[in-house]
């Protein structure tokens, strides 16, 4: 068998291995359920482009993204060489030679070789020397095989460029200087033209059987992502972060209860998913010893949906292979998509399981309790809707009922901010703040329920759409311009998940209202006492809706000193209330995400007395950190209100008419 047939045979025969291994992986998602993942093309590959050539996300972790940055880009200069042994042999004549083959590619392929070499040594040191905690869980014997692939590869090739410099089937200096220096190198231990004639087509093989061998490897390993990566990316969820997910009219349930119902991007999640472990770092429930990890999820899934595929049953999915305590410790951060490289939706699919559980009654005795209180009262505490206006009758003015007049701002006030007692002081202040800039607001009094936010994300759906038409029905009542809200929770839900029900509100976070208000000398601030403190960004403020700026606006404009903490903007870590958390119990927690979020603001030094926040939930939870932790003397919780002192009352009482919204 010549040399020409023998290449033949053996890349159809590894291609045609390959491509039924990838078959047998893949072809679930030809009867997976649809999902619209085909618009904005251009947007698309924007963004598909900028993650794979520049590494946007995976440089957030930067020795990962460094040593990954190496090894793809010198495997991409690499192909050159794979192209000159593979189609050299399969197309005899062909040759690189006329695009610069045997010059300045040939130069390209030594310095990425060293790139490469580089790259998977860093890897190496990585992973069995650091050892970082979120490799946990992960194929350690699979990067193994990789690994030695890759130096196989890539090993090869320069000892068989290095073998043909002394036979003189390959030119030396200057093009090569790498292989040259390794001609040398050989040259001076007594290899002659002879045997580097006859070791360069042993190389040659090793090469050629390495590249195979990793192209028929990589279908059942995690490194399959070198191929489905792209795909994954590319077919990213383009809607607004804050918008769940609906529920597909065909699938018969509202929840998932088995794998075959995933759509097709949910099962090439699974497949992408490289056990980076990025995810699982950032998780608040897995830093809190809850049973979550979102790369175990990912894992266990994408392993019972090949059992499935072939053909043996693992049993069932929820409850089975992903436990309902797992399920159930999720606080929706977002965190773990938002770091993903891949663009992985792990929410997205908790949430579906959920959905599942609720049907199925399978729910926390305490969440429960909550359904059932919204069901009634239409707030979580189980309070009066009567009740919800109480505080009003601490304000030094008859706040205006926007059901009855309009207003320029409908503020939307929210559960914690009317009912909680720990909150109801700041609500009271931001009313008497709005006030005096002259703002003319009002509110929805008894008519205003909890917006859903959250008991969308619990899983109940039903429960969510009641509370939704609820409020659209209410808001739709009133004339207005701009809707206003403390709670990022219920700003999420107004501005995306109304979406559902063909609205999205005009709604703006208290703490833009405030910055608007001092940019416009609307307010006269009173200078801070010059303290240091440090801010928290609620989640569904900063990474659901981007809103990063105004309230760090507001600490300067009050003339405090900021110091930010380690985890800070889109990279904040979860107070642990989202999700529906804030119903549940503590059982299995080791330590509260609060108390770890404190724990990092008391490390900053004794300069950082104060812990400011923008969301009532983050007053509730942080409040009871410092004072489980014992540091009400060295750190204390402020609502950015609080830091807003008004020392000139404006003249003016309006800010203009009032209108339905269009």
């Amino acid at each position: 068998m010549n040399a020409t047939l023998a290449m033949w045979v053996l890349v159809l025969g590894a291609g045609m291995l390959a491509t039924w291994r990838f078959y047998r992986i893949l072809s679930p998602l030809g009867q997976a359920a649809p999902i619209a993942r085909f618009d904005q093309a251009g947007e698309r590959l924007r963004g598909m482009l900028t993650d794979i050539f520049f590494h946007k996300r995976l440089l957030k972790f930067r020795m990962s993204g460094v040593l990954h940055l190496c090894i793809f880009s010198g495997f991409l200069v690499l192909l050159t060489a794979i192209a000159q042994s593979v189609l050299g042999k399969l197309i005899p004549g062909f040759s690189l030679a006329p695009v610069g083959g045997t010059t300045w590619i040939a130069l390209l392929q030594d310095i990425f070789a060293v790139v490469v070499i580089f790259g998977i040594s860093l890897a190496i040191w990585h992973r069995y020397v650091v050892k970082p905690a979120r490799f946990k869980g992960s194929n350690s014997k699979d990067a193994v095989i990789i690994y030695g692939l890759v130096f196989g590869v890539v090993g090869s090739m320069l000892l068989e460029f290095a073998t043909g410099i002394i036979a003189g089937h390959t030119s030396g200096l200057p093009w090569r200087p790498l292989c040259n220096a390794i001609a040398v190198a050989l040259k001076s231990v007594g290899v002659g033209p002879e045997m580097a004639a006859q070791a360069e087509i042993v190389f040659f093989w090793i090469h050629v059987l390495c590249v195979l061998s990793f192209l028929v490897y990589i279908p059942g390993s995690k490194h399959r992502h070198i191929f489905t990566a792209i795909p994954n990316i590319y077919f990213r969820n383009l809607e607004p972060k804050g918008l769940m997910r609906v529920p597909p009219p065909d699938r018969g349930q509202v929840g998932v209860s088995k794998i075959e119902q995933l759509a097709w991007k949910d099962m090439l999640d699974l497949h992408s998913c490289t056990e980076c472990g990025r995810c699982q770092s950032v998780c608040p429930a897995f830093a809190s010893g809850q049973p979550l990890s979102p790369k175990t999820l990912i894992m266990d899934m994408r392993d019972h949906l090949m059992e499935t595929a072939a053909g043996r049953v693992p049993g069932p999915l929820v409850g089975g292979t992903i436990k309902e305590a797992t399920l159930w410790a999720c606080t929706t951060c977002r965190a773990c998509m938002d770091v993903c490289p891949l663009h992985i939706e792990h929410v997205p699919k908790i949430v579906d399981m959920r959905r599942q559980l609720v049907e199925t009654s399978v729910v926390p005795p305490t969440l429960q309790e909550a359904f059932a209180n919204f069901q009634r009262n239409g707030n979580s505490m189980g309070k009066p809707p009567r009740q919800r206006p109480k505080w009003t009758k601490q304000l030094s003015f008859k706040i205006k009922d926007a059901r009855k007049e309009a207003v320029d701002v409908l503020w939307f006030v929210g559960d914690f901010a009317s009912y909680d007692p720990r909150v109801e002081r700041i609500t009271v202040k931001v009313a008497e703040t709005m006030h005096a800039a002259g703002v003319d607001f009002g509110i929805l009094f008894e008519a205003e329920q909890n917006s859903g936010n959250d008991v969308r994300r619990a899983g109940e759906e039903g429960l969510f759409e009641m509370l939704a038409r609820a409020n659209i029905a209410a808001i739709d009542a009133c004339q207005y311009n701009t809707i206003m809200t403390t709670d990022p929770h219920s700003l999420n839900a107004l501005r995306n998940e109304y979406q559902t029900f063909g609205r999205s509100y005009p709604v703006k976070h208290y703490t833009e209202v405030l910055r608007d208000l001092i940019k416009a000398k609307r307010l006269n601030m009173s200078p801070g006492n010059s303290a240091t403190v440090t801010y928290h960004d609620p989640c569904y403020l900063g990474r659901y809706n981007g809103e990063y700026d105004a309230p760090r606006s507001i600490i300067s404009s009050a003339g405090y000193k900021l110091q930010e903490m380690p985890r800070c903007r889109e990279n904040s870590f979860c107070c642990g209330a989202g999700g529906g958390r804030i119903w549940g119990d503590d059982t299995g927690v080791v330590e509260r995400p609060s108390e770890n979020r404190i724990k990092e603001a008391l490390s900053l030094g004794e300069d950082v007395t104060h812990f400011v926040v923008s969301c009532p939930k983050d007053t509730v939870m942080y409040s009871a950190a410092v004072q489980a932790l014992g540091a009400e003397k060295r750190i204390k919780v402020y609502d950015i209100i609080d830091l807003v002192e008004v020392v000139v009352i404006p003249e003016e009482a309006s800010v203009g008419p009032a209108s339905h919204p269009a």
